[in-house]
This record gives C-alpha cells, structure tokens and sequence, in this order.
C-alpha cells in the first residue's frame, strides 16, 4: 500500500463511519467504460459537492491491495439487480493510481516541480511493488511493463486535476504534456489503463477551440448527462436525511436547491446540506470556502453589460449565455459570457442547456452575490446598488413621484425598444428595479391572495424593520387602478398574520400619455396587513 499507488480504502471507511448518502451508483457508471473507448471519463462540479468523496470511494473499490466488500456490501453498487453483474467483477481487481492534486502542491514548490515529482514517485512505488520489475526512466513505459508482468491494467484517479491550471496557469503547458502523454495514444493507452476518473471544478483546459485531452468523455454543469445525480444530493436524498436528522425539509429547498441538471430534477449542494444538519443552521456556507472570496473579483470585471446581468440575476431574471467560447480557465476573458460561464462552473449560477439561460440557483448563492455586489468597486454596479436601495426607500416613504421616476428610468434603460410595450417586460423591469431587495424581504411573484394572484409581494425578513409591500403592474390604465384591484380582490388577505404595516403599490405604464408616450405613475398607500 502506498501514497499513489494503490491507497487503499481507509479514506472511504472514515467517510462511511461518518452520515453517508450512498453514490456508489457512479461505480457502475465507470466500469460500464472498462476496457471500452470511453474509458477516460472527466467529471467536473463546484467546491464542497463531493468530488474528493467521489474519488476515494472509487480507490477502496478498485485498489486489489485491500478487501473492501465490507464497505458496499449495503450500497446500491452490491445491492441494484441491474449493476451488481459488474460489481464482484471488478472489485479490487486493479492497480490504482490515485493522485489529489491539492496534496501534491506544497512537495512541488507550488506546482513548479509537478511533473517530475509525480513521475518520480509512482515510478519509485511501482518499482517498490514489484521489485522484477525492470527499471525505466518513462513513466508510461514502465506502467505498460507492470501492466504486462501482473496481467492488470490500471485505474487512475486524478482528484482536482486542474488545481495546477487554476493556481500556476503558466506552468499549464507542462503539466497538459504529462496528461497526454499518458491518455493521448490509444495503443498506450489501451495497454495501460482499464479507466481513468479525473475530477475538478472546470472541465479540461482548451487547446484552441478543443480540450487538450481530447479522447476524455467530459460531463460538466453545463452538460451534466448521465452524472447529474451524482454532481450532488437529489431532492429524495435531501428529503430523507431530514426525517432521519429532524431537519426542516422546507428550509433546506429555500435555501439549498435549485441545481436542476438534465436527468435529475433537482440537486443540491452536499456541503451545505450537512453543515445545515450539523449546526441546525440555515444559511450561507459559501463564505467559509476560497469561491467566495474570488466572486467579487470576477464580476468586478469590466465588459460591456455585465453590470447589468448582475442586477438582473439578482432581480431573479435568467439570463442568456453562450457557453461555447469559455477557454475553461480563470484567466482567458473575452466578453460577458465567459465570466458567466465560469460561475456556472463555480456552482453560483445554474444553466438550462435546453434554454441557454442561467439564474442565480437559490437563497444561499443569491446572498453571496448580494454580499459581493456591495463591495464591487465598478462606478456602474456601485450605482446600480445605490439606486436600487434607494428606490426601497423612497417606496417604503411614500415617495410616488420618485417611484415612477426610476422605474421609468430602469424601463428606457434595459428594455429594448422591440419590447417596450410589452406587459411582461414591466414585470422585469420591477424585478431589476428592485434587485437588492434581499437585504430585507423574501420575494413572491404571482401570489395567490385572496380572491386572485398579486403580481409581486417582497415579505420583510425577521430583522427587517420594513413594511411588506404588494405589487400589482397595470398596462394602460391608472396606478389607482392597480390599487383598487389589490383591495377589491383581498390581496392583504394572504399577509393577514404577518400583522405588521402593509404598503399597496400600483405602478402603471401609459403608452399613450404624454408626448413621448411613455409616461408612467405611482399610487402608494399605508395599511395594516389584517385590515
């Protein structure tokens, strides 16, 4: 047993003594590519959804140095009619090179001496495994010749593959050489390896417009496929670990899911999901990890309309992105999409492949963007802050005239002239208008209220000192006309145990007013919410 070369399986054991969600369906995911073309599997999510977990499960079960029937004989992977063909075929059957590439960095002056490091040690270990094993100075080379000696070719586990690209991107080039030096030949590939798992947060690094480990079959956020629902915890996961642990089931939606990959329907992040067990605590766990230190700096970056996609985003718009240009790295930048691209990868945005839009995915992600928002030094993000907060204000004093005036002002500014006189586009200009409500409210659209739906209700939190505010648009008619709908259809009525001040906003748009016909009005009034 070594610190590359077959590992063993006390990593995984310590993750079984710990709460487990069983993931041991990815296993047979990787053996059904065994011996196959599509043998080199890359696996890309964000920090703290498992990846590490993921590769030391794969270690305990292929490394033929240890027993670890023990371990699944209770998973889905020994238990599942559908699967459990492959899996006493090839447990702890292999050689398995397993390298973290986190751990490696400080034993290579910050990656600077990665590629003979790595080279050096598993060749000293293989030696060391098999001492008839006679000597050479190429890596491949010599596991071809171990693969040869004992009849078993190898499983490799590269976990947070592209550390050395994120951290040291100058020395990429050399470390990309290592890579396909081992996977870019099929013959001594084929010869070599029975599967290789390499898993990080950005797929792998394009050479041009291809990866530069072309022959890897990639599954991202983007294009999760198959592995959607081992990227996180399912929502039946989620769900099942609150009856055991007595957690609030609906808190943990509110605050963690909104992942929704093409074959699950809906994932959540693992890490969040246990602390909240843990500490009995909703709220953000981002800001305990690296990603959300380095938020601020990439929506800081100053492309044409980026400023504005944050706000949207935080408004609760989705927003179109082109995710084909991204160079899949942290320092290649063109335009708007690639940094929309990369927090996507990050896990702060969720993408629909089918739709090409992306939305901040829940409540604790939209509370980092808030918090970054704030320290954003970007004259046009720092003014859109401003004026967003100070709309709240001026709604919550009763400032009419003011109200329209900058709703006016967001709807000339980010609507089309195409889409102008369109309903659906004064819904989203409030949203955007309003975008850093989540400092103080909880945000409703289409409410059912009483004997209807108000357009848009923004709840005050707990610490908030706030009144609730109700919403309704109108299109060519009176801002008093949006009032005497919400009163003549009871909207309050749904607010009727909050029990706290009740504003009734009614903003209207008239095409037909004015010179310009754009002319919009505002009519707010005080209530309690039980009257």
């Amino acid at each position: 047993m070594g610190v590359y070369l077959n590992p063993g399986n006390s990593g995984f054991e310590e993750i079984r003594n710990s709460t487990y969600v069983d993931k041991s369906g990815l296993i047979g995911l990787i053996n059904d590519t065994i011996g196959t073309k599509q043998k080199l599997t890359c696996v890309s999510r964000p920090r703290r959804f498992g990846k590490s977990f993921a590769a030391q499960m794969l270690c305990a079960y292929y490394d033929r140095t240890c027993d670890s029937s023990r371990l699944f004989e209770d998973l889905a992977i020994a238990t599942e009619e559908r699967i459990c063909g492959s899996y006493q075929k090839h447990l702890n059957k292999y050689d398995v090179i397993y390298l973290d590439m986190t751990y490696i960095k400080p034993f290579t002056d910050g990656y600077r001496t990665l590629v003979p490091y790595v080279s050096g040690k598993i060749m000293e270990e293989l030696e060391e495994a098999y001492p008839s094993l006679k000597k050479d100075n190429e890596l491949p080379a010599l596991m071809a010749a171990a693969a040869e000696l004992t009849g078993s070719k190898f499983i490799m586990i590269i976990d947070e593959w592209d550390a050395p690209i994120r951290e040291r991107p100058e020395g990429s080039r050399e470390y990309l050489e290592f890579l396909r030096t081992l996977f870019k030949s099929s013959n001594t590939t084929a010869r070599i390896f029975a599967a290789a798992y390499m898993t990080g947060i950005l797929p792998i690094k394009k050479d041009g417009s291809q990866s530069a480990i072309s022959d890897f079959k990639e599954y991202s956020m983007v294009v999760p496929w198959r592995f959607s629902e081992y990227i996180g915890f399912t929502e039946q996961e989620v769900y099942e670990l609150c009856q055991k642990q007595d957690g609030d089931y609906e808190a943990m939606k509110r605050w963690y899911d909104g992942y929704i990959l093409e074959g699950a329907t809906s994932i959540y992040n693992p890490n969040s999901v246990m602390e909240a067990l843990r500490y009995r605590s909703y709220r953000s766990y981002w800001t305990q990890t690296s990603a959300a230190d380095s938020l601020m700096e990439y929506i800081s970056l100053d492309f044409d309309g980026l400023s504005q996609t944050m706000a949207q985003l935080l408004g609760g718009i989705e927003v179109s992105v082109d995710t084909n240009g991204f160079s899949n790295d942290l320092v290649t930048f063109r335009n708007r999409d690639d940094v929309l691209t990369l927090l996507i990868h990050l896990g702060y945005l969720v993408y629909n492949e089918e739709t090409k839009m992306a939305r901040i995915p829940n409540e604790e992600i939209r509370l980092e963007f808030a918090r970054a928002i704030h320290g954003v030094k970007h004259d046009e993000t720092i003014r859109r802050v401003r004026e967003s907060d100070q709309l709240i204000q001026d709604t919550v004093q009763g400032k009419e005239e003011a109200v329209a005036a900058q709703i006016e002002k967001i709807h000339r500014e980010e609507t089309a002239a195409l889409f102008y006189h369109n309903e659906q586009s004064l819904r989203s200009v409030i949203k955007l208008a309003y975008f850093s409500y989540k400092d103080y409210y909880v945000k409703f659209e289409e409410l059912p209220a009483g004997d209807g739906y108000a357009d848009v209700v923004y709840f005050p939190k707990k610490e908030s000192p706030l009144p609730a505010l109700v919403i309704e648009l109108k299109w060519n008619q009176s801002a008093k006309s949006a009032i005497d709908q919400i009163r003549q259809k009871h909207y309050p009525d749904v607010l009727k145990d909050y029990g706290g001040e009740l504003l009734l906003v009614g903003i209207a748009y008239d095409r037909n007013a004015g010179e310009d016909r754009r002319k919009h009005t505002c009519r707010i009034e005080r209530i309690c919410a039980d009257k």
